[in-house]
């Protein structure tokens, strides 16, 4: 029998598989983003919408080059939601060996917030205030449009997940910038 866990639940399965501070944050973060989309999409399920952020990357620590597969197997093993699987292995649509396609909008904002999120909070490192507080459009695409500037982000799936949404660009970061700013430990 599957389970929805409980945020604490998917915590302790985060740091379990995440040891590095700099993963589990990320799973906060992108937690926090997620919970910050339910509440003006899908209100009644900001808790599941949550859980997907936070465990949507359980295997990359271990497993960077299994990256989802793993993931998939994880989240079996602990009897987790198909929901849940489907919502959080989609992010790694057309970049790994799933083939779950992102379709419901939590799966299409997963996709293209989580890159965002670390080139938002790359080009917030790079300022002064070391914030996202301040941060503005401008300085996001700015970096955006310098490949070499925080590498590992892809620029393409960010465009592709805005694609998907229907948002433009502009659209899709501005919204991010604000869904970190919400989140109280992240300054």
């Amino acid at each position: 029998m599957t389970h929805v866990p409980t945020r604490e639940e998917a915590w302790e399965l985060l740091c379990t598989y995440n040891e590095e501070e700099f993963h589990q944050r990320h799973g906060a973060i992108v937690e926090g983003v997620m919970r910050y989309f339910a509440r003006e999409y899908d209100p009644e399920r900001e808790d599941f919408w949550g859980i997907v952020g936070m465990l949507h990357d359980i295997d990359f620590e271990r497993y960077p080059d299994q990256h989802c597969v793993k993931g998939e197997e994880i989240l079996r093993e602990h009897d987790i939601d198909e929901g849940i699987i489907h919502g959080t292995m989609c992010h790694g649509y057309g970049l790994t060996a799933v083939t779950y396609k992102p379709e419901a909008k939590m799966e299409k904002i997963l996709f293209a917030t989580d890159e965002l999120t670390g080139l938002i909070g790359a080009v917030a490192i790079m300022r002064p205030s070391k914030s996202v507080q301040d941060l503005e459009l401008k300085s996001v695409k700015k970096k955006f449009k310098q490949p070499s500037f925080a590498a590992g982000c892809s620029r393409e799936v960010i465009q592709q997940g805005a694609d998907m949404l229907g948002w433009p660009l502009d659209d899709l970061i501005t919204r991010t910038i604000d869904a970190m700013r919400s989140l109280d430990f992240v300054d």
